[in-house]
């Protein structure tokens, strides 16, 4: 089957690639999100995270220096960072690609019903107080804001056992810590997530379908409605919603 690659209004978009196997389907799914955005006239930008042997590890060697040698406080050394230009090289760079990006997207398996060690690793060091987050910047005031963000991810089990009566629980439920909790938390528009059930256990045929479902994802990723969250003005002091 062949796919016509509309031109869409050009985005830079910035994939932050989770797994470890070049021949896995996530491979198939960044490389085929690279093609179809670049052919639609795009600029992608990938860190793919085992290639790059991220350290997913935070600790001091976020820093190329701190504030208090003696107790490591991570949130005040990403401040102190912050104003002194303090991150280390590798931290930097991942900065750079999200301030860079207009969209970015999460591509992994799911294991253990959340992200890769290494993925979430790269969330520990990557989104540090002060440069991403903090001063009242967070959620729809967040520093991200009017970027869009979308998690792409495989499962192990097939669609039934992630619903609301399955036995994995609703996949929305299973990825909303991420979603809420991490990429809107900094401000990004989240979009509904692109989800391969089953992965390993379907078809070519299957396979080839949820590429071109994913192309057409990826094409319309202007038209699509993000995910709709409580916003700061639903709160109370105290953050509860207001009655």
């Amino acid at each position: 089957m062949y796919i016509t690659y509309r031109i869409i209004s050009q985005m830079k978009i910035f994939i932050v690639h989770a797994h470890p196997e070049e021949k896995s389907f996530n491979a198939a799914l960044t490389r085929h999100a690279t093609n179809v955005l670049e052919a639609s006239g795009n600029e992608v930008v990938i860190s793919d995270l085992y290639a790059m042997k991220f350290d997913p590890v935070s600790d001091r060697r976020n820093f190329t220096f701190q504030q208090d040698s003696n107790y490591f406080k991570q949130q005040l050394e990403e401040k102190y960072a912050t104003e002194n230009d303090g991150f280390s090289a590798d931290i930097k760079a991942e900065m750079e690609k999200l301030f860079w990006c207009d969209v970015l997207i999460f591509q992994f398996p799911l294991w253990w019903f959340g992200l890769p060690a290494i993925l979430k690793g790269w969330v520990d060091r990557v989104f540090a107080s002060g440069k991403i987050y903090g001063g009242g910047k967070w959620y729809d005031n967040g520093i991200f804001k009017e970027k869009k963000a979308m998690l792409s991810l495989t499962t192990g089990g097939k669609l039934p056992m992630y619903t609301e009566i399955g036995i994995n629980g609703d996949i929305r439920s299973i990825l909303y810590p991420i979603n809420h909790g991490i990429l809107h938390f900094v401000g990004f528009d989240v979009l509904p997530q692109f989800v391969v059930f089953g992965a390993s256990q379907i078809n070519d045929e299957r396979r080839q379908a949820y590429l071109e479902e994913y192309a057409e994802r990826l094409l319309n990723i202007n038209d699509t409605h993000p995910i709709i969250y409580p916003v700061l003005a639903d709160f109370d002091a105290d953050f509860q919603l207001k009655s």
